[in-house]
């Protein structure tokens, strides 16, 4: 069947490099929307638009009488649309290249409804009044978003042939429980947030519920976690250099070391300061980035090597004169361990 994508197809053929672009711009959006999401909150704006999909009951925008509120709120769903084209180059490009990698774009798609689903879900938490329950599912889907991104951005720097381990399955399974414990951290984060000071209304409207759990308890959990991940990072470290582990898996290690230590500070600094807006926005950008420094971890004890070609798929010469160029590039990038 002919479709949309298949006669592009036809007449546009992006080089990897651009590829691998689209991909990289679709992870940076998916970062973005998550520090927006935040921004909305923290500056008391989450019922600046007091309904879904309209902001009003009668106006897709936001009225002058809504102020501030009403345009930070408007602003972060047009936000969306911005993430819909970056994930939709990422598709188009996908599925344009030559030779087509359907792994790509069954990953960009993947993209694209988590995109949709995040949304109606961002809707959802405005119609229930910024219920905490449905905030932190919004986030955790975010933070889903974010690692698919990911995966997308990762897997357009590999070939599409079977997943060869590079180390013991052990050191594997090792990789995978770490990034479990930063998952259950970041999620731990969440909790926090839903019973902590920024419900995301002004601090005189007291209709928005807030999970019913002690804050310093919850905030102690956080903190036993953030403890664990560092002594766990630290573990890994050890192990890696002692199995002689690929150097981008060692580099990426050390980096989640020091995005934790830095997230670990500024948790601090923000629970005995009363977590001022600033601070908190801060440490929503540092556990995103934290979440992407652990999930490329076990990406890096892997090694895909390019696919066999598929009977039917045009191979043109550029493409032979783009592999040599990748290849003379793939030092450099290991270097910077991505």
């Amino acid at each position: 069947m002919r479709t949309p994508s298949s006669l592009l197809a036809e007449r546009w053929h992006p080089s990897a490099v651009v590829v691998r672009r689209a991909a990289l711009a679709a992870l940076v959006m998916s970062v973005v929307i998550v520090v927006t999401g935040g921004a909305v909150r923290l500056t008391a704006s989450g019922l600046g638009c007091t309904t879904w999909p309209r902001c009003t009951g009668e106006s897709i925008a936001p009225t002058p009488e809504m102020g501030i509120h009403g345009v930070i709120e408007f602003t972060n769903r047009m936000l969306t649309y911005v993430l819909s084209a970056a994930v939709g180059w990422a598709i188009l490009a996908a599925r344009c290249h030559r030779p087509w990698r359907r792994s790509l774009t069954k990953l960009g798609w993947a993209q694209f409804w988590l995109v949709i689903s995040n949304a109606v879900l961002g809707g959802i938490t405005v119609l229930t009044g910024l219920n905490p329950y449905t905030v932190a599912l919004h986030l955790i889907a975010a933070m889903a978003l974010v690692w698919v991104a990911l995966l997308l951005w990762e897997r357009s720097k590999e070939g599409d042939g079977p997943p060869q381990p590079a180390v013991a399955r052990p050191i594997v399974q090792l990789s995978h429980v770490l990034v479990t414990v930063i998952g259950l951290l970041v999620a731990a984060g969440t909790l926090v947030t839903g019973a902590g000071h920024h419900p995301g209304t002004p601090k005189d409207n007291k209709i928005v519920p807030r999970i019913p759990l002690d804050y310093d308890r919850l905030a102690q959990v956080h903190a036993d976690l953030a403890f664990v991940s560092v002594g766990l990072v630290i573990a890994v470290i050890f192990v890696f250099a002692a199995v002689k582990a690929p150097p981008a898996a060692r580099a990426r290690t050390r980096e989640l070391f020091v995005v934790l230590l830095l997230q670990g500070v500024l948790g601090f600094v923000q629970y005995f300061t009363d977590v001022p807006e600033i601070l908190v926005g801060l440490h929503m950008l540092g556990a995103t980035l934290t979440w992407i420094a652990a999930l490329r971890i076990p990406l890096a004890l892997r090694v895909r090597e390019p696919a066999e070609p598929t009977a039917g798929v045009p191979a043109p010469a550029a493409q032979g004169e783009a592999a040599g160029r990748t290849e003379q590039a793939a030092p450099t990038e290991q270097a910077a361990g991505v």
